[in-house]
């Protein structure tokens, strides 16, 4: 009498899975929510792109501050390096923001702002920042 070999394979059929929970040997449990993370709005997301005539565009930092930036620098007798040390930023940072490349961040233009002692951005841009704590009156 010969006897199949069960392979691997075989086990994981959903027949082999249902014959087990049949007899008791294993316990199946269907998980809540299980393959519920599939994206079904691929095809509809598409149409919108093709439907889209106007060119999207990442805002990036403006002529004026990259012209205040690189005058402030070049009074202070700064190399963009020297500078980035100073704001602990990589020295491709300052290239980016003198260049108008950059993405606008808040955080790094204070940082540059404060290093420079001028004011970069805004109404008063050019202008030199005036010392904490002090108003005018």
């Amino acid at each position: 009498w010969y006897q199949r070999r069960v392979r691997a394979k075989d086990r994981r059929s959903t027949s082999a899975v249902n014959q087990a929970a049949r007899s008791g040997n294993v316990d199946v449990d269907k998980k809540y929510g299980a393959g519920g993370n599939q994206q079904r709005t691929g095809q509809k997301n598409t149409a919108n792109l093709d439907r889209e005539t106007e060119e999207l565009k990442h805002e990036a930092v403006s002529k004026d501050f990259s012209k205040h930036l690189r005058e402030a620098r070049a009074a202070k007798g700064w190399t963009q390096k020297d500078m980035a040390q100073k704001i602990n930023e990589k020295p491709q940072v300052i290239q980016e923001y003198e260049q108008g490349k950059a993405l606008p961040n808040n955080q790094i233009q204070s940082k540059m702002e404060r290093v420079l002692g001028v004011h970069l951005r805004g109404k008063d841009a050019g202008k030199p920042l005036q010392p904490r704590g002090k108003k005018k009156t």
